[in-house]
């Protein structure tokens, strides 16, 4: 269920936020968590492989890297012993530098701050904890809130819908090119961050329109992106 504590209206403006890569250094260790859970299963996927579908739902991510043959019935069993493997490395999750600071940054300005995350309810949880800018986050999705996942755009709509905003009024950040996807097709700006392992040229070409480094390199230069044109927009106190 989407969390919100947003009041309605089609007038605000804000910032959609994916989370594991782009506020939480989680790829990777999602990466060893899909790797595992494939060799439980008798498959052997390259990282590499993986790495570059992380941000994907998990049963696309399974579809795409699993032979169309394969025993079918043990895709959920796969997608279970992954969230069992990510889990184990909670304790090592960290908010990657200026996270904190890019959200209440954000919040400060006057925008609408959503986090627009296919993760599991209880990962989410957990991010958020890790984050600890709940004071500055006004929505938050996760994998029970949409019908598809990235690329399709479900999880970027339901979190619109939770503060009560037009998608020409939000920008989205976010580390994979699923995430880019995502907006593109909703006509959403999107800034892609490389901390989450893919390259620059790969954001670009899936549709971003401006490429940081990670949330500190974002909000050094907030007032020259996408962002700082919704700040600029917003009524003066």
């Amino acid at each position: 269920m989407v969390e919100s504590t947003a009041p309605p209206g089609g007038a605000r403006r804000g910032v959609l936020f994916d989370v594991d890569g782009t506020l939480i250094d989680s790829s990777y260790i999602h990466t060893l968590a899909w790797w595992g859970a494939f060799r439980q299963y008798g498959h052997d996927v390259p990282m590499a492989a993986i790495h570059q579908l992380v941000g994907m739902g998990g049963a696309r991510l399974v579809d795409n890297l699993l032979p169309s043959g394969r025993d079918r019935d043990e895709d959920e069993d796969i997608m279970a012993s992954h969230g069992a493997l990510y889990a184990s490395h909670w304790p090592s999750l960290r908010a990657l530098d200026g996270a904190k600071e890019l959200l209440g940054q954000c919040h400060a300005g006057g925008l609408a701050v959503a986090l627009a995350s296919s993760a599991r309810q209880r990962d989410l949880q957990v991010m958020r904890s890790v984050l600890e800018a709940d004071a500055f986050i006004d929505a938050a999705t996760s994998a029970n809130d949409a019908a598809e996942s990235k690329p399709a755009p479900d999880i970027l709509e339901a979190a619109l819908d939770s503060l009560g905003m037009h998608a020409a009024n939000a920008v989205y950040v976010g580390d994979a090119v699923w995430d880019m996807k995502a907006a593109s097709a909703l006509g959403i700006p999107a800034i892609g961050v490389t901390c989450g392992g893919i390259q620059e040229a790969q954001l670009r070409d899936a549709g971003a329109v401006e490429v940081y480094q990670g949330p500190r390199h974002l909000l050094e230069n907030l007032g020259s992106s996408a962002i700082g044109r919704l700040l600029a927009l917003q009524p003066k106190p």
